[in-house]
């Protein structure tokens, strides 16, 4: 996957549909191969769920972006972290496991630390309460990053910080089973006193649907939407 070639369309839909593998590290090597074209790629498909969670994010953080420590998990090749840096946040630290793009990542100069971790198989590489604001965006879907992570996300951020994910509506069945596991998941953990729910939006237009053809009059079926969380971890 040359970045010297042009792109098309047709290009990055074809490289998304040979991402199918659920084995993590065959999936770890596929991204590796794809980072130098991954955010165009990703562009092209319009591919929103970074601004979407980012402003959603913005909408509602009360501390100083200036000051806040945020965790980027599942960084990628570091578009959240740009989009945050352009709302005056500044300290990041990211996490991914694929080291082609946390070598992307590091271009950006934007992170003071990149950690390379599988997560599930995989510890979150984080200490325990040390971040005003952990994001995680794309990322959780079945076949990624499992929903038993959640719950180190929440142990990442400090008492009173902010925890922000996205997630793809499903069109298969392992994704509906994923989506209500994830909302039993976080519904739980509000219930053991772990975090508050802040808020919950729809992300209309989240990515174009990449694995199915639509005609020009399906216009509104061509798009996968999502939905995008945000808690407030306990202070106790």
């Amino acid at each position: 996957m040359s970045s010297n070639s042009v792109r098309t369309p047709e290009d990055a839909r074809a490289t998304f549909q040979t991402c199918k593998s659920t084995d993590p590290k065959e999936r770890v090597q596929f991204y590796d191969t794809w980072a130098e074209t991954y955010e165009k790629d990703h562009t092209m498909m319009n591919y929103r769920a970074p601004n979407l969670a980012v402003k959603f994010l913005s909408d509602h953080f009360l501390g100083n972006p200036e000051e806040a420590q945020v965790l980027d998990v599942a960084c990628g090749s570091g578009w959240v972290a740009k989009l945050m840096s352009e709302l005056g946040f500044k300290h990041f630290v990211g996490v991914d496991g694929s080291k082609g793009m946390l070598d992307q990542a590091e271009k950006n100069g934007l992170y003071r630390d990149l950690k390379l971790a599988v997560l599930g198989p995989e510890p979150l590489p984080a200490q325990s309460g040390s971040f005003d604001v952990v994001i995680i965006v794309g990322a959780l879907r079945h076949g990624f990053v499992p929903v038993s992570v959640i719950r180190e996300l929440c142990n990442a951020a400090k008492p009173g910080g902010y925890v922000c994910m996205s997630r793809v509506d499903p069109k298969s069945e392992s994704g509906e089973k994923y989506k209500a596991s994830m909302e039993r998941e976080l519904q739980l953990m509000e219930e053991e006193g772990l975090w508050t729910q802040v808020d919950t939006r729809d992300m209309n237009k989240y990515i174009l649907d990449v694995y199915n053809n639509y005609s020009k009059e399906e216009e509104e079926q061509q798009y996968l939407h999502g939905t995008v969380y945000l808690y407030k971890k306990s202070l106790q």
